[in-house]
């Protein structure tokens, strides 16, 4: 086994036998810790998959004009389907691989502080290590058949995470309103996965390999198949990602769920449905991509006015930040539309910058929830003045989510525009001219967000609030903020190692 076959399975297994070892010990805290430990290796793991054997970094090595992993495994899996258990990495998954790795890791240690109230605090980590399972494997999967079987491990151990830990505590409507949101989450995903089924099928039947590899450009599949194809399998990844309209169990899935379980949700699940709409519906059917990206790039434009246009009515925090993924969503949905290099790399780097700093503002939401018992904006206000470390951090986050020039969340919005513009004609000018008006508004509600709740008065639930910061929190929060900070200085930590196979897919896709 070479040195990077070993860290593909490294990286599955290390988190497969880490969620199994917090299942054994029977004691709860050395469980958490454990659980964390696993999931400090999968991080080890994944950052070493840029690295090859001499040493030096794949990451950024010249890529051959062809749509090739840096590392690859493939093995019989189901001989007498010619199915193979077939994974990979490459610039476009690498930094959603090292995303998951790195929350994964913080919310396992987060609960090493804290336990939400609801089941074991070693249950609920062993879960976490079972959805970062699934995660991963979705985004190394090379093989249409196991990226499904990936992509559906993750559904159950969130529907537990939600309906065990979720919820503002143990009363009949608290239970009832954390299983409404949990169901709702369940049957969209089922829905999702149903199409992503048959389009998955549709594929394989016509084409006779479930490669993605050989599939990438769509391999002799006829226009009618790529088409169809490709209809179905993006209306699957909308579900997942969501993407409006198909978006609405959002922000309940996000309102009940504990704060670890909004930060997972929020900061990688929802990317397997962009990074799927990338490598599989696009890479598998571009000539479906070509025939509906005016309509993709129209829903990704509604999908950024109208989270907007919702956030600026929310008056509850964490509904608020929920609906803000719908607007962001759509700024990377709009540079998958473009098919252009700089509007593939813009959702790349949109989802990268959208993890990290959403993952951010959950955790402070959570953090703030915990202190107030309140999410009420109204409720919120004076942060700045009882809690100002705190309150700090939220307006960091804020302006980074905002798209502030220098922080990570300003290159995915600006490139996606531009990406617009270069393909011109009317269609897309007006789109363009729109999702920046959207970026307006983006600024727009969370600047309400901070005059509501760090400034002003402070209300009851905030005047008895400590200053201080507990040494978890801060373990927490401080590699988001340096990210955010280092990915916005230096996007090139993104696009450098996606520049080369964005390239070659945009090669294929012609």
């Amino acid at each position: 086994m070479s040195f990077g076959e070993f860290l593909l399975v490294a990286v599955l297994a290390l988190p497969a036998l880490g969620a199994l070892a917090v299942a054994a010990i029977p004691r709860d805290l050395p469980a958490r810790v454990a659980g964390t430990v696993a999931a400090g290796l999968t991080l080890v793991a994944a950052l070493a998959l840029a690295v090859d054997r001499s040493g030096s970094w794949t990451a950024y090595a010249v890529t051959p004009p062809a749509v090739r992993p840096w590392h690859a495994l493939d093995l019989p899996w189901v001989p007498g389907l010619e199915l193979r258990f077939h994974l990979g990495v490459d610039g476009i998954s690498w930094p959603l691989v090292v995303l998951t790795a790195l929350l994964t890791l913080l919310c396992c240690g987060y609960t090493c502080w804290r336990v939400p109230p609801g089941g074991s605090g070693r249950a609920l980590v062993a879960l976490l290590l079972v959805v970062e399972v699934g995660i991963l494997g979705t985004f190394l999967a090379l093989d249409l058949v196991l990226f499904f079987l990936f992509f559906e491990i993750v559904l159950l151990p969130m529907y537990a995470i939600i309906v065990g830990w979720g919820g503002d505590g143990t009363d009949p409507a608290a239970v009832a309103a954390r299983r409404r949101a949990a169901r709702k989450f369940a049957l969209y995903t089922l829905f999702g996965s149903v199409l992503l089924l048959v389009g998955v099928y549709v594929v394989v039947a016509a084409a006779g390999t479930a490669d993605i590899v050989a599939l990438t450009g769509g391999n002799g599949l006829a226009r009618g198949t790529q088409l169809a194809a490709f209809t179905l399998l993006a209306v699957a990844f909308a579900v997942k990602s969501p993407l409006w309209p198909l978006h609405s169990w959002l922000p309940d899935a996000h309102t009940q769920a504990p704060t670890v379980g909004s930060v997972l949700l929020a900061g990688v699940l929802l990317k397997m449905g962009t990074y799927g709409l990338i490598r599989v519906a696009v890479g598998v059917a571009p000539e479906g991509a070509r025939w509906a990206a005016p309509v993709l790039g129209v829903l990704a434009v509604a999908a950024i006015l109208i989270g907007s246009l919702v956030c600026l009515a929310q008056t509850e925090l964490k509904r608020l930040i929920a609906y803000s993924s719908v607007g962001h969503m759509g700024f990377v949905l709009l540079g998958i539309a473009t098919l252009t290099a700089t509007g593939i790399q813009a959702a790349l780097i949109g989802n990268v910058a959208h993890g990290i700093i959403t993952g951010l503002l959950f955790f402070l939401a959570g953090a703030i929830k915990d202190r107030t018992h309140t999410g009420a904006l109204r409720e919120l206000s004076g942060l700045r003045e009882t809690a100002p470390r705190l309150s700090g951090l939220l307006a960091f986050a804020a302006v980074a989510s905002l798209g502030l020039p220098g922080l990570a969340g300003f290159w995915g919005e600006a490139f996606a525009v531009v990406a617009a513009v270069e393909v011109g004609g009317a269609l897309w000018i007006t789109l363009a001219v729109l999702a920046a008006f959207g970026g307006a508004l983006t600024a727009a509600y969370l600047l309400r967000l901070l005059r509501q709740v760090t400034h002003g008065t402070a209300t009851p639930a905030v005047a008895e609030l400590k200053p201080g910061l507990a040494g978890a929190e801060v373990a927490a929060w401080t590699p988001l903020v340096l990210l955010a900070l280092a990915v916005g200085l230096a996007p090139t930590l993104v696009l450098g190692v996606a520049e080369a196979p964005v390239t070659a897919l945009v090669e294929v896709l012609r």
